[in-house]
Formats: C-alpha cells, sequence, structure tokens
C-alpha cells in the first residue's frame, strides 16, 4: 500500500497573496490591481482626450461635457475590468453576465420599462402630497430641436452610465468579492463602495450615499435573479433616464435637461431634495415596487 502524501504547506507569501483554491491572486489583491488599472486607463485616455480637444480650441459644457466624462470612464472601466477579468480572473469577460442571447435586449427593455414604473410612482406620489408642482413641458418653453437634440444626448449618455457602472459594481466589484468571501457580503460591500463612490456628486450627503446603497442592493438583485448584467443594465439607464429627463428630478445631484419641469418643495427627508429621491425616503417605497416587478419579471427563468 502507497504512503499517502501529506500536504504541502504553502508559504506565508503563498497564503497571503494567492487564493486557496486555484492559481490566481487572492480576490482584494484583484481589485486593488484592477482599481489602479482603471486610474490609469482614465488618465491616459483623459489625457489624449483633452489635448485634441485643447488643440481643437474646444470647451466642452453641458450635456456634451457629461457624454465625454462617460466615454472616458467607459474606456477606463471596460478596459481596466478586461484585463483584470481575462488575466488576473482567469476568467471570460463574457462570465461576468454579458453573455449575448435572445434574451439580452428583452431585458435591457424590461428592466428601463420597470423603471419607468418606479419614478412614475415617485411623481405621482409627490404630486399628491402636495411636495411636486407641475410647471409645463420642455417645448413650452424651448424650440423643439432643442427638446429633441438634448433629449438624444442624455439618453446616450445614460446608456453609457449604465454600461459603466453596472459593468463595474454589479459586475466586477460585486462578483469578485463574491468570489473570495460569499454572495450576501459581495452585494453589501459592492453596494456600500457604489455608494460611497457617490458622495463626489453634488449636493451628496452620507444620507444620499445610504441611498444609493439601497439602490445598489435593487441593482444587485436584478443580477441575482437572471445571472446575467443586462437587467440590471437597463434598470440604471431607466433609472436615469426617466428620473432627471422624463420626470424632471435631479439624478443623484445631477441637473439634466427635463423634459416635465416641476417644482419640489416637499420635506426634504422625504424628496431627497436637491439630490434627488435616491437621498430621501420617498426611495424606499419606489425600489420595493421595482423589487416586485422584478421578481415577477423573473419568476420563471428562476423555476
Amino acid at each position: 500500500m502507497s504512503e499517502i502524501q501529506p500536504a504541502q504547506e504553502r508559504s506565508i507569501l503563498a497564503r497571503i497573496f494567492l487564493s486557496p483554491d486555484e492559481p490566481r491572486l487572492r480576490a482584494g489583491w484583484r481589485l486593488l490591481i484592477q482599481t489602479l488599472l482603471l486610474f490609469i486607463f482614465v488618465f491616459v485616455f483623459g489625457s489624449i482626450i483633452y489635448l485634441i480637444l485643447g488643440w481643437l480650441g474646444q470647451s466642452p459644457d453641458g450635456s456634451l461635457n457629461l457624454m465625454l466624462d462617460q466615454i472616458l470612464s467607459f474606456l477606463g472601466i471596460t478596459g481596466s475590468v478586461y484585463v483584470a477579468r481575462r488575466w488576473l480572473d482567469r476568467r471570460s469577460f463574457e462570465s461576468l453576465g454579458l453573455k449575448l442571447d435572445g434574451r439580452t435586449l428583452v431585458d435591457i427593455f424590461a428592466g428601463i420599462g420597470i423603471t419607468f414604473v418606479q419614478m412614475g410612482f415617485i411623481y405621482v406620489l409627490m404630486l399628491a402630497l402636495g411636495w411636486l408642482t407641475f410647471q409645463g413641458f420642455a417645448w413650452e418653453f424651448d424650440p423643439i430641436n432643442v427638446v429633441i437634440t438634448n433629449t438624444l444626448a442624455f439618453f446616450v449618455a445614460f446608456l453609457f452610465v449604465g454600461w459603466n457602472e453596472e459593468l463595474l459594481s454589479r459586475g466586477y466589484h460585486l462578483q469578485t468579492i463574491a468570489s473570495g468571501i460569499n454572495l450576501f457580503w459581495g452585494v453589501i460591500i459592492s453596494s456600500a463602495v457604489f455608494g460611497l463612490l457617490h458622495l463626489g456628486n453634488p449636493n451628496a450627503t452620507w444620507i444620499s450615499a445610504a441611498g444609493i446603497f439601497f439602490a445598489g442592493v435593487y441593482l444587485a438583485y436584478g443580477y441575482i435573479r437572471t445571472k446575467q448584467l443586462w437587467l440590471s443594465i437597463g434598470l440604471h439607464i431607466g433609472w436615469n433616464f426617466f428620473e432627471g429627463v422624463v420626470f424632471g428630478f435631479p439624478v443623484s445631484g445631477l441637473d439634466t435637461y427635463a423634459l416635465t419641469r416641476i417644482n419640489v418643495d416637499g420635506p426634504e427627508l422625504w424628496t431627497g431634495g436637491a439630490f434627488g429621491p435616491e437621498a430621501g425616503l420617498i426611495v424606499l417605497p419606489s425600489l420595493l415596487v421595482g423589487g416586485l416587478l422584478i421578481y415577477f419579471y423573473t419568476v420563471r427563468r428562476a423555476e
């Protein structure tokens, strides 16, 4: 009978840096390197973009500035996540939940539709409570070409926002943390980071960060129910577009072009004030409505 060889004890460096289950870095190191790559990519691409703009004598503002910021974020986030996923995680980029199939567009449009109901719910509730005053529609104030141009510009910008933030937060952050600890803590920690990342927005407070945290958990629910990012991406696109452009609220502290002109003067604790509904208690029943809609949309898939 052959002797059973004792398992070789790992060195201190191996225990610190390498995963105990497979030959790759631990989750924390992978997250750190991806973050460093993100800063490097943003710096390099940003320098190139703004050098070109300076050479052309352009000074972007408004929706164009938002668009350029999101294009830069797209290059930095997508590039850093792709490199980290392929060479640090040793997984395919598609395995983050980016499989292209017959459900891809359905999930995206379903997410957009769900958030229309959510933001409509917030609008109607605040109107009924007397916290919101309707002032008119954009075409009553601006030429129709201005309305169309700005609406399309912000929609395209929010397409980038949805991809960028979901790929980073529900994609790389959540799934990498979950691989190192578990799914529960992956959701909690990635949502907390998601909230903290929005503290740099105008009018942000710790209350708004808490609201964004709950929104992050809600967006993670879309990923958990489908095991793909497309529903969450659709939810994110629709949330920003309907919140700001269609119903006229601030979007996480940012002013957008609004098709519906409103004045909000209700209690800030509930309305969120200048930051928008994410910073108010009004967001909680809206998230509950959205969560129920996600459940019913995905119930057959989860069986």
